[in-house]
């Protein structure tokens, strides 16, 4: 019997990830399908409505966005937007928050906040954490302090985490990916058994 109840364990060990995966990826299309199917529907006669029309229509919206935002009449509009959301209180937090959260991960930047460290926060005891910047730092800091560099520490298993400001030289940045490194935070380094492409 326990023996059985082992394999039991590894079989859902095994399955959970890709079910919870999958499932996830099926709650997200079918919340975008119910919300833009009810605006699609606004326009267009139920009998030309099929399934999947709502995540085709947000595809292209979001593609049409993208090349937008490529001209400056529109980056100066949605500029005036962020603007007009900073000026209004408990809103501003929010809207900044996730903005900042989203271009801190953003592929196309090309600052530090892209670098993985690890913090050396006792002598033989480190941290692995994400560079934000010097630019917080160096405006709220007293000028002796400037050097400093902010670097996000998330806790493991929860959202969350802390924000140090240290000198670079207790730093050592780590040539992995920034995906990888925050799984690898949040997962409490806990590994999935695949091999490391770069050991090969």
């Amino acid at each position: 019997m326990k023996r059985l109840f082992t394999l039991a364990l590894q079989g859902l060990a095994t399955v959970l990830p890709v079910a919870l995966t999958v499932y996830f990826v099926y709650w997200l299309l079918a919340k975008m399908e119910t919300v833009v199917s009810k605006a699609i529907l606004l326009v267009l006669p139920p009998e030309l409505y099929f399934r999947g029309l709502g995540i085709l229509s947000a595809f292209i919206i979001l593609v049409a966005i993208g090349l937008l935002v490529r001209f400056y009449v529109v980056r100066y509009i949605l500029r005036l937007g962020e603007a007009l959301l900073g000026r209004i209180p408990l809103i501003k937090s929010i809207f900044g928050a996730i903005q900042d959260f989203t271009r801190m991960f953003s592929s196309k930047r090309e600052h530090d906040a892209q670098s993985v460290v690890l913090v050396e926060v006792q002598e033989g005891r480190h941290l692995m954490g994400f560079v934000t910047g010097s630019a917080v730092a160096g405006k709220h800091f007293p000028e002796q302090q400037s050097g400093l560099v902010g670097v996000y520490l998330p806790m493991s298993y929860q959202i969350g985490g802390y924000t140090l400001y240290v000198t670079p030289d207790r730093l050592q940045t780590l040539d992995i990916p920034v995906e990888e490194a925050m799984r690898i935070a949040l997962t409490g380094g806990i590994q999935n058994g695949r091999p490391d492409k770069r050991s090969t």
